[in-house]
């Protein structure tokens, strides 16, 4: 895995712990469609029962009220990095059929961006996310 390169999540920080956990867990899921490279080997306990890869670096997981997290949800499509959404909308849907409708009938500069997560360089990631600070 290139050391430059960085995972990150965005979490607003007044969400419910259950809607953080949940929307984290969603918005990273999206990441290795659009970075296949991001997938470590798969893990092979010792009994040899084979579980699949995960991915090959930390993730890192920051936080901010909801102006932070547009503000650098904002940087981060400027830098092009590549990014999963997570927005309000979603909380309210049951499948992915209605989630991707949700965010379509939103234009990206009104989109209610909750949650989100990124993959790409190192410096981009830091200066997308730099207003935001570690979640506890």
């Amino acid at each position: 895995m290139p050391p430059e390169l960085k995972i990150a999540v965005a979490v607003q920080s007044d969400l419910e712990v259950w809607q953080k956990l949940n929307a984290t867990a969603f918005a990273v899921s999206g990441l290795t469609s659009l970075l296949p490279k991001l997938l470590g080997e798969p893990y092979v306990d010792g009994s040899g029962e084979t579980y699949s890869p995960m991915f090959g670096l930390p993730v890192l997981v920051q936080t901010g009220d909801h102006a932070a997290i547009v503000r650098a949800f904002r940087r981060a499509r400027e830098r092009g990095l590549a990014m999963s959404v997570f927005t309000r909308e979603l909380f309210t849907t049951g499948n992915d059929v209605d989630n991707r409708a949700a965010v379509r009938a939103v234009g990206t500069d009104d989109l209610d961006v909750v949650v989100f997560a990124v993959a790409g360089g190192a410096k981009l990631v830091d200066k997308a996310f730099d207003r935001l600070r570690w979640h506890p």
